[in-house]
């Protein structure tokens, strides 16, 4: 089993509990991370902390240990004009909001204007992990 400060390697497949996929290591190498230390949601680390190298298993993690709850009425209209040159809707944005950083979500868009939300676009979701623990790098 992984101890916190391991570097592990993982392939997953990321679903809602209706059986949508949101995301996917399929086709590609596994993700790669250092185990406890919040480089993932909190509910996957763990999961991962409790396996171990070539298991698999599935996890079901609520919002509290995955993007929290969602928050409403952050949302925020801004003039297309404030966002960076291409941006399109879906996409996160790094910005300085009274002296914090923040990532915000773009979730309308349109010729004129854009909704931009601080709320994770998984908030407030229940998240089912299909994943296997490929290796681990003792000591990171």
């Amino acid at each position: 089993m992984p101890a916190t400060g391991d570097r592990v390697r993982i392939h997953y497949t990321g679903r809602l509990p209706d059986g949508t996929t949101f995301d996917s290591s399929e086709g590609r190498e596994p993700l790669e991370f250092v185990v406890g230390v919040q480089q993932v949601i909190s509910g996957l680390d763990q999961a991962i902390l409790e396996m171990d190298p070539g298991e698999s298993k599935t996890v079901t993690i609520p919002p509290e240990e995955a993007y929290g709850e969602r928050q409403a009425g952050l949302e925020q209209r801004v003039e297309r004009s404030q966002l960076p040159d291409g941006v399109t809707e879906g996409v996160a944005l790094q910005a300085n909001v009274g002296g914090h950083d923040m990532v915000l979500w773009v979730t309308e868009l349109d010729d004129d204007s854009a909704v931009v939300d601080p709320n994770h676009p998984l908030a407030g979701q229940t998240l089912v992990f299909d994943v296997e623990l490929v290796d681990v790098d003792a000591g990171g």
